[in-house]
């Protein structure tokens, strides 16, 4: 029927709301009792009527209230307030109610109106809040019809852009803002129109009426509108015009990437070129960077150049957005020609930062140079920054900026970022000026004070700093080593020389080389720092009276060492030192701790023997492994800067890189007298599949057996294609074992970045690899070895020695 919804329930006609009416008298008792009140609360008009208003809230409401502001001696005329009501199923309805007053020669009586809030909230009810409410927003809101013409706009988006609403209906976004990039966001309001899926926070850029020549940013958030009937009716746009925090967030990424992309090489042509890089084009159309003279040749600049300092400065870098850098005049190399009228000239005589801000600035300096002109007329410039390179109080060169007619021009916030930049390249210049001139002997230094590739095994996580002394004597040294040992164990190593200087390193190359050596050999902590001791001693005898290397024997003697060995398999780490301070040690659980080591002498200095500690060290803990110069670091007393080192090790990150970092940190690592090496180690435990292990009898039958346990624990593992020339490893040296050793001997496969195999027996008599005679019927087992294996060797324990073999894995390259 007509006037009738799918219900039966009769239509609202204009969407207004459906209002349920009743009457009650002035104390409360209901007299009347519409329909819409029947269907609202299911209660007929013979349910209600005779019976208080009060009966029908729910539970808890104060009716009280309700019949105090109806029974008042001087009533609101129309009170209102929001009542919940119970339904006859028993739910219960939130009710806006207003109470209308009726006079009449019976008395008083009241008008109740209710509507469902559930169903009918306020702004359902008052458009012309909403409509106040959009018009009035703060920010821009535009409505367009699927067409994409714009039906209606708010005051903010007028006022944002510079287009009324007079000017836009009717019209698109690419009619009435063209230079606002307007196919971007149409393309997104068609999305929308299309899924119905609403987009947030997208930001455009472009230029509006209101600012025609500066570039504003928007963030724009969109949504279809549909009415009750499912019926597209067009689209809704909201606008924020966040131009400033656009701009700042620029500046804020261009200083964060100047940080981390200037400065990363020792050459003054790659970190001028690196500037430019960062500045072009984000900051501007083309940046170039002028050098003094003396600057060039490494040498230290004078103070302030003068007027006439044009002519010292030659062109080191420089780039372009156009192709081939066509609007750049000076060649590398080259001096650049800047009268001394022009900002450049200025700010290198005043050392100051010079803005030129727009195209109605003074450019008749370009006059005086016909090629800079013929160049301006085909790329004319709009804006200019001029900044000194400063570093340590002097100038060392000019860094000049340039924007074109197509971008805005240099504000002054943009002078503050660009001199904040600058200065860190300016320092990265000088650093590289001032390494420059000895180039050739800091790579040496480099070279022999820290190994260029730590051969880190899987089974521990490394993370390390060095930081070389910024005083006049130089680098120092200081050196750590990471070794891999026999069986998947692990050596560290931190030791420091005595003074600075070349004899310094070169003495510290001969202990990391002897290190080396001796750590080949197998040797425990104590007796490796004893054999590292009598070299030092034999050394400084042989090289005494011999001025040439007399030095870097006399820096050897009093050197101290750390030396940590770790075995994954016990999870057990030996400790000996040599003078060094001791290491320390973080728990998963964030306590610092520092094991008490024996000291042991210097090196080359006293008779003490060096004692060897050994612990458990648990999984997840972090050794940390330092030279003395972190605690001289920190600028304070021994006691002091340990309890600092302590609190730097609880409180930095998880990640070893981070926390070597947040050490450094902590230490405050400024101006150093001596240098500080920092070693970081978490060792991590052989699990149970990467081991197996067997106890044999000094019995031949056992070379049989113990090969089928490797073959088949080899299967396991699929490394198959492996089985044989394991097994011809297992049996000769297990056969060795039984022939020439006795019990217990004890049979161990070891997988990780090699395949170890490792034979224990009783005794500690050394083989010895000999080539047999033809006629001879043994011999070859060692030989055969080390013919299989990529290396093999022995090391001795307390209860007799340990004979293995290393292989590379499959697809694992040389086992490093």
């Amino acid at each position: 029927m007509p006037g009738l919804k799918g219900g039966g329930e009769p239509a609202a006609p204009f969407d207004l709301p459906r209002t349920a009416t009743a009457v009650c008298d002035d104390s409360g008792v209901l007299t009347g009792w519409s329909e819409a009140a029947a269907r609202l609360l299911g209660l007929r008009a013979r349910d209600v009527l005779g019976r208080p208003v009060a009966e029908l809230l729910a539970e808890g409401e104060n009716g009280g209230a309700l019949r105090t502001a109806l029974n008042a001696r001087h009533p609101v005329p129309e009170p209102t307030g929001v009542l919940r009501a119970r339904h006859r199923d028993g739910r219960t309805l939130v009710l806006g109610v207003q109470a209308t007053a009726l006079t009449a020669d019976g008395g008083r009586h009241w008008h109740l109106s209710a509507v469902d809030m559930a169903r009918n909230p306020w702004w359902s009810t008052s458009h012309s809040v909403v409509e106040r409410f959009l018009r009035n927003a703060p920010f821009g809101i535009g409505v367009l019809d699927p067409g994409l013409r714009y039906v209606w706009t708010n005051a903010a988006l007028d006022a944002m852009s510079g287009a009324d609403c007079a000017r836009r209906l009717g019209r698109t976004m690419a009619e009435v803002l063209p230079d606002l990039d307007p196919g971007v966001l149409q393309g997104r309001l068609r999305e929308v129109l299309r899924t119905g899926e609403p987009v947030g926070e997208f930001e455009y850029r472009g230029y509006v009426p209101a600012d025609p020549h500066r570039e504003h940013a928007f963030s724009t958030s969109c949504l279809r509108l549909d009415d009750t009937e499912g019926r597209v009716l067009g689209v809704c746009y909201t606008a924020v015009d966040i131009t400033e925090r656009w701009r700042t967030r620029q500046r804020v990424d261009l200083l964060m990437e100047s940080g981390s992309r200037i400065g990363t090489t020792l050459d003054l042509q790659r970190t001028a070129e690196e500037l430019t890089e960062v500045a072009v084009p984000r900051m501007a159309d083309f940046a170039v960077v002028d050098l003094l003279e003396p600057v060039l040749r490494s040498e230290e600049p004078a103070g302030t150049p003068g007027p006439d300092s044009g002519g010292k400065l030659r062109r080191i870098a420089h780039l372009s957005v156009r192709p081939g850098n066509a609007d750049i005049v000076t060649e590398l190399g080259t001096a650049p020609y800047y009268p001394v009228d022009s900002p450049m000239s200025r700010a290198m005589h005043e050392g100051r930062t010079l803005r030129v801000p727009g195209p109605d600035s003074d450019f008749s300096w370009l006059g005086h140079d016909p090629q800079r002109s013929a160049v301006q007329l085909t790329y004319p410039v709009r804006s200019l920054l001029a900044v000194p390179l400063r570093a340590r109080g002097k100038v060392l060169g000019l860094a000049t900026f340039c924007r074109s007619d197509r971008r805005d021009p240099f504000e002054p916030d943009d002078l503050s970022m660009a001199e904040d930049f600058v200065s860190r390249a300016a320092v990265c210049l000088d650093n590289a000026r001032r390494y420059t001139r000895e180039h050739r002997t800091a790579l040496a230094l480099q070279r022999s004070l820290l190994p260029q590739i730590l051969s880190v095994p899987p089974s521990v996580e490394i993370a390390h700093r060095y930081v070389p002394a910024t005083a006049h004597e130089g680098v120092g040294g200081d050196w750590f080593d990471v070794i891999r040992l026999s069986g998947a164990r692990v050596a560290l190593v931190v030791g420091d020389v005595v003074g600075h200087g070349i004899h310094a390193v070169a003495a510290m190359g001969r202990l990391r080389t002897a290190v080396h050596s001796l750590a080949d050999m197998d040797l425990p902590p104590d007796e490796l720092l004893a054999h590292l001791d009598d070299l030092v001693l034999r050394v400084a005898d042989e090289q005494s009276g011999e001025p040439e290397v007399e030095g870097a024997a006399t820096a050897a003697v009093g050197a101290r060492c750390l030396y940590v060995v770790h075995d994954p398999a016990t999870r057990l780490c030996t400790v000996a030192r040599a003078g060094h301070v001791p290491p320390a040690l973080l728990s998963p659980e964030g306590t610092v701790t520092f094991p008490e080591l024996p000291a042991g002498p210097p090196l080359g200095v006293g008779a003490l023997p060096f004692e060897a500690v050994e612990f458990a060290l648990p999984e997840g803990a972090t050794l940390v492994l330092y030279t003395d110069g972190l605690l001289r670091a920190a600028d304070t007393d021994l006691d002091e800067a340990t309890a600092r080192l302590r609190t730097a090790l609880a409180g930095a990150r998880t990640d070893l890189q981070d926390a070597a970092d947040d050490v450094l940190a902590g230490m405050g690592i400024q101006a150093r007298t001596d240098d500080v090496a920092l070693l970081l180690a978490r060792p991590h435990g052989l699990s149970e599949e990467q081991m197996a292990t067997w106890e044999l009898r000094a019995d031949p039958a056992e070379v049989a057996r113990a090969r089928a346990l490797a073959a088949e624990v080899l299967e396991q593992w699929g490394l198959q294609e492996m089985a044989f020339t394991t097994e011809l490893i297992v049996s000769e040296l297990v056969t060795n074992a039984i022939r020439y050793a006795g019990e217990p001997i004890r049979l161990r496969l070891i997988r990780q970045s090699v395949l170890t195999c490792e034979v224990t027996d009783g005794t500690s008599t050394s083989p010895r690899l000999r080539h047999a005679r033809t006629t001879d019927e043994g011999g070859r087992g060692l030989f055969m070895i080390a013919q299989l294996a990529r290396r093999w060797g022995t090391r001795y324990s307390a209860g007799g020695k340990i004979i293995w073999a290393e292989q590379v894995l499959p697809d694992s390259g040389p086992g490093l």
